[in-house]
């Protein structure tokens, strides 16, 4: 059994929760769409200032009061399966993210195969020279590659992470599958460095058109209004299990359009308070993500 099937016993939820919705988005503030069954599907849509965003307007709706917490619990329906390939460091392997992830899509009826090619500390460039992950891409079997850079290379070296993030977008287009990039967070001690991270990951995924995992303004969100549970592990750096969790329910949102919110699960050292916490501040970055899109 993995670390992540010990930690997490996901329970499907009640039935209640499912509402007829379909939504998905894709390149943080690059192109977002909604349609709505329905009197939603015929609501006009609206392009953007930056000319690749369409989405609904009904579907963008504010969050706040019984309303926003309803529609925060809804089933949002998705794709049924996706083969991921996970390409990183410990950010991505600390707590078993993929399998975090794929227990929280099945909590949601979703199938979501997955393959992590991790080694500590590592770049992106230090995988492509490496050649495992491109002999991964090349194999054909995936429908995602989600990119994660080493953490500190876009405040560092963003222009030397646009050229590693390029080789390998080059590569998983060609091999018929879609380019994720994984934003992550700023380190404990240098909260300030998330805007450059932020515009790092939003500035080379709308050159290239791939879809941003907004994790890293998930996290900035939570630290904004709480201190508890707590996400940075001592080094300040790498996740804690409350850390990881929020990641996974923000890659849910992006992957299978599927709010995390009502799950319903157990994970070791979480309560039920803090899960769901972490599930709501998931769903609405990704949410009001959407709507500045």
């Amino acid at each position: 059994m993995s670390r992540s099937a010990s930690l997490i016993r996901v329970r499907w939820p009640i039935m209640a929760w499912m509402y007829s919705r379909a939504g998905s988005w894709s390149g943080m503030g690059v192109s977002f769409h909604r349609q709505l069954r329905g009197s939603y599907a015929a609501a006009p849509a609206r392009k953007s200032g930056r000319g690749r965003i369409l989405f609904h307007e009904k579907a963008a709706r504010p969050f706040g009061g019984a309303e926003a917490e309803e529609d925060m619990a809804t089933r949002v329906r998705g794709s049924a399966s996706l083969k991921v390939l996970f390409i990183g460091n410990s950010f991505t392997a600390r707590n078993d993210l993929p399998g975090l992830i794929a227990r929280l899509a099945a909590a949601r009826g979703k199938t979501l195969e997955h393959r992590l090619i991790s080694a500590g500390g590592a770049s992106l460039r230090t995988h492509w020279n490496a050649g495992e992950a491109l002999k991964a891409i090349q194999s054909g079997q995936y429908d995602h590659v989600v990119l994660q850079e080493q953490s500190t290379l876009p405040v560092k070296n963003v222009k030397r992470m646009d050229e590693n993030v390029r080789l390998f977008d080059e590569a998983i287009k060609a091999a018929g599958a879609r380019t994720v990039l994984y934003m992550t967070w700023a380190r404990q001690h240098e909260p300030e460095s998330q805007q450059t991270i932020t515009d790092a990951y939003a500035s080379i995924g709308r050159e290239l058109g791939a879809t941003v995992v907004p994790v890293g303004l998930a996290w900035q969100r939570f630290l904004g209004k709480h201190d508890r549970p707590v996400l940075h592990d001592k080094d300040q750096s790498h996740p804690t299990l409350a850390g990881s969790y929020l990641a996974a329910c923000v890659f849910l949102a992006v992957l299978f359009g599927e709010s995390p919110v009502g799950l319903g699960g157990e994970v070791d050292g979480l309560s039920e308070k803090d899960l769901t916490l972490l599930e709501k501040v998931a769903w609405q970055t990704c949410s009001s993500t959407a709507r500045r899109a």
